[in-house]
């Protein structure tokens, strides 16, 4: 099962993040069609934040057909998102190794997140995915 952290200081709108963190879990096989997500209740407890703010970003997930809700019964996933590598892929350890190597000399999260996104725009340019 997922679970959200919200980064107050982040200046991304709240729901946005629960929004963000849910296609992440999608993409990297976390969750899966058919899987429930947290009840709203459950969010709020575990995150402090209001029970509208996890509601609309359960409705965004639904309106872009990701997830529906079955009443009584809670949030569905119904579709999965690309394909990210296994944890066992080549691909996945050299990015594991590169970020170990960004942390080693010194990088903060943020720097590396800049670095990284640098260069997915240098590669992905124009690129609708």
């Amino acid at each position: 099962m997922i679970e959200y952290r919200i980064d107050r200081h982040s200046g991304v709108a709240t729901y946005v993040q629960l929004v963000q963190q849910t296609k992440q879990a999608l993409r990297l096989g976390l969750l899966r069609p058919g899987d429930k997500l947290p009840a709203a209740r459950e969010v709020v407890e575990a995150t402090a934040i209001n029970p509208n703010t996890v509601l609309k970003a359960y409705r965004e997930l639904e309106r872009e057909g990701l997830v529906e809700a079955r009443r009584g019964m809670g949030t569905f996933v119904r579709r999965s998102l690309g394909a990210a590598p296994a944890d066992d892929s080549p691909l996945r350890a050299e990015l594991d190794g590169w970020a170990a190597r960004a942390h080693a000399a010194g990088l903060e999260r943020d720097d590396v997140a800049a670095l990284f996104t640098a260069v997915l725009d240098k590669h992905f340019q124009g690129d609708p995915s």
